[in-house]
């Protein structure tokens, strides 16, 4: 038993190398003097004093947090609402078969959606632009919500229910005092799952970008073809900083919320 823990924290160790080791590369060499990635000849933040300073970066970076936080508000709402039905759904055919079909979205290539997405767009006449960035990257959060959301509803005891409705709850009573307290776990995982997913894409915005409009994701890659930058690693290097600081707050709100489950737990035994 002891061997195959060591192992395990061997391959674990190696795997978090694998991941980490080229974002913390790219994170030293954005503070090389020399604007090389072979070379270290000194300290500066000239780098990211020029990301900055960049007018049109700041528009790209305001419209991808605008983008990123209404794409995950709309997709937690509809995700909530998605995983209801297939909980509420009684027939265990029907329930598998929108799970399925939501998990197809899960595994389906970016690529075969990003394509999907502009080929949709073109035919009912959309313009490529902010819209259609916010419309493609809710339907691809939808389903990260539900999954996030379906196991905290089969947690619920379906006597919670029923004792509410027993004592006079109207159905949205029961939804807004009993439901949506019990699984906001699950509905805080999903929001902060959609939003790490809507910052970080870039296959299907690929896609369905245009008439001048760009995320943070596709303007690192085109300014990346015209040759190494080291602006590019600075901006790399504030993506993936925002995206770990979305994770510990996402820890910070799991954890406060398992105290209080605990404490509340506690008080009722």
């Amino acid at each position: 038993m002891v061997k195959k823990r060591t192992w395990a924290t061997i391959y674990l160790f190696i795997v978090f190398i694998v991941l980490y080791l080229p974002i913390f590369y790219l994170m030293f060499y954005s503070f090389n003097k020399a604007g090389n990635m072979t070379h270290f000849t000194g300290f500066t933040l000239d780098w990211y004093q020029e990301v900055f300073s960049d007018k049109r970066l700041i528009v790209i970076v305001i419209d991808t947090i605008v983008i990123a936080l209404l794409s995950s508000v709309i997709s937690t709402a509809l995700g909530v609402f998605g995983a209801l039905a297939i909980y509420l759904t009684k027939s265990r055919r029907s329930k598998n078969t929108l799970l399925s079909l939501n998990n197809v979205l899960m595994v389906s290539p970016d690529v075969i959606i990003g394509a999907s997405f502009l080929i949709l767009f073109t035919l009912i006449g959309i313009k490529l632009g902010f819209f259609s960035v916010l419309l493609a990257h809710i339907a691809f959060s939808v389903p990260i919500v539900v999954l996030m959301v379906l196991p905290k509803l089969q947690e619920m005891s379906p006597t919670l229910i029923d004792a509410a409705r027993d004592l006079g709850a109207k159905r949205l009573d029961v939804l807004m005092k009993v439901v949506l307290p019990f699984i906001t776990p699950g509905i805080f995982a999903g929001f902060f799952m959609a939003l790490t997913y809507s910052l970080d894409d870039f296959a299907v915005t690929f896609f369905v970008t245009g008439n001048g409009f760009s995320t943070l994701s596709v303007e690192i890659y085109s300014r990346a073809r015209q040759g190494i930058s080291m602006s590019v690693n600075a901006l790399s290097t504030l993506i993936f900083l925002l995206t770990l600081a979305i994770v510990l707050i996402y820890y910070f709100f799991s954890s406060e919320m398992g105290k209080k489950k605990r404490r509340s737990g506690g008080e009722h035994a």
